[in-house]
């Protein structure tokens, strides 16, 4: 019974954590400006750092996301 307790917590707090996670990367495929995205960018990834280390997404998803988003905003002006 406790894991049951235990498994249902985490699972909480990992879809709010995997939740935040698409919403920064969504918010940075919507910006105009070359220069907010790229302050924005270490945030989120910061973000995508920390899923890795808690098991939320793999280690090369991360590395994926990572690249298309700077690839994103290398296109902006």
């Amino acid at each position: 019974m406790k894991n049951i307790r235990k498994t249902a917590r985490r699972r909480i707090a990992n879809l709010a954590k995997k939740k935040k996670l698409k919403a920064g990367m969504k918010k940075i495929r919507k910006m105009t400006l070359k220069k907010e995205a790229l302050k924005f960018y270490h945030e989120v990834q910061s973000l995508i750092d920390k899923s890795v280390q808690d098991g939320i997404i793999k280690k090369n998803t991360a590395s994926r996301h990572k690249s298309r988003l700077l690839k994103l905003i290398n296109k902006l002006k």
